[in-house]
């Protein structure tokens, strides 16, 4: 009978290490997929902080652009599909889909605001315009943020991705649908040139 209840203390102290050991990993998995969410809401910050200077940026250029009407409305549609783009992915930022749906919209963002910078210069007057100048001025430290936030939710996500991938804790992320979280990456070639601000 000793024999017996050594048998099954052993067994229950091996059953509780194991249960021990899936819920630390998947407590991990847990805290590394908030960690991401939580960086992707401070892209989302900034992009709603960038979406809200767009419109101000255009209606002051509407009264110096009256010939670029066409270029303000691309610019103020591509502004519109970014932000349903932002909302879909901040609900969800695990979802590839929806990533790549803010990435491509991102990119018609960006090329669309390049547009309109360098139309821009053809006015001198707009150029000098101290509204404009202040608005410009705020939009490139968005991007900057952007940029920074991008590169924190990116490395999160990384760490994420080892973690779920990772033996043994893979066969945690596979028992628990932890799935794979997509990167916030650059898209088009257009998208890597910067957007060209010039106060001169």
């Amino acid at each position: 009978m000793t024999t017996l209840l050594i048998a099954l203390v052993v067994l229950l102290v091996l059953a509780l290490l194991v249960v021990g050991w899936v819920v630390g990993l998947y407590n991990s998995l847990v805290r590394l997929r908030n960690r991401y969410k939580n960086a992707f809401s401070q892209i989302d910050v900034q992009l709603k902080r960038r979406y809200d200077l767009i419109p101000n940026l255009v209606e002051t250029a509407k009264g110096y652009m009256k010939h670029e009407r066409e270029t303000l409305e691309a610019v103020i549609a591509a502004r519109s599909q970014a932000a349903d783009a932002r909302q879909r992915a901040a609900s969800n930022p695990g979802d590839v889909g929806a990533m790549q749906s803010l990435m491509s919209a991102e990119a018609g963002l960006t090329g669309t605001l390049g547009r309109l910078f360098a139309l821009q210069e053809g006015y001198p007057d707009l150029k000098a315009n101290q509204n404009m100048m202040q608005l410009t001025e705020e939009l490139t430290s968005t991007e900057n943020k952007i940029a920074f936030a991008r590169q924190a939710y990116n490395d999160a996500v990384m760490h994420y991705n080892n973690k779920r991938e990772v033996f043994p804790s893979s066969i945690i992320a596979g028992m628990f649908n932890f799935a794979e979280a997509a990167l916030f990456e650059v898209q088009s070639e257009q998208e890597r040139q910067n957007v060209k601000v010039s106060f001169s």
